[in-house]
């Protein structure tokens, strides 16, 4: 399925041609492994990488809010499943081959639950230790969101 034009609603801001946009970027954690998805093909920003959830901070929602409709939009993770989360220091990430600076405010999240169900965002998504991180192909600058949480990379 390719990706879908974004199409602002009436209280969000479409950042595709703004230069800097804030992002939320997830480290989600359960019994010391940590949920990774690989983005879709089909997906215009860093197609193929491996992530956390993450989205736009695009509307007036909180920080917490926005990460609790993106895992569930993005998982199918229910609010009752998150335990708790922690925000850590927001990080500028210069991405110049989609000229943009994305100004990432990381969140470690802790859910009891160890199901999930992908929509179409994702290829793939798989529980790792935080030792089989190390191999993976991440996103640029996933690493110093994880770092801020876990001692891996």
């Amino acid at each position: 399925m390719a990706e879908r034009k974004f199409v602002p609603g009436p209280d969000q801001t479409d950042y595709t041609n703004i230069r800097y946009a804030p992002v939320v970027n997830t480290v989600v954690t359960n019994g010391g492994k940590v949920l990774l998805v690989q983005r879709s093909p089909d997906m215009r920003l860093y197609p193929g990488y491996w992530n956390g959830v993450s989205g736009f901070l695009d509307d007036n929602r909180s920080i917490e809010e926005k990460v609790t409709q993106e895992l569930g939009e993005e998982l199918g993770i229910a609010p009752e499943s998150i335990e708790s989360m922690q925000r850590g220091q927001v990080l500028l990430q210069e991405a110049p081959e989609y000229h943009k600076t994305w100004l990432v405010v990381p969140v470690l999240v802790r859910v009891s639950a160890t199901d999930f169900e992908l929509d179409w965002e994702a290829k793939t998504a798989k529980w790792y230790t935080p030792i089989e991180i190390k191999g993976l192909d991440l996103l640029p600058g996933y690493g110093a969101v994880i770092g801020q949480f876990l001692d891996v990379l």
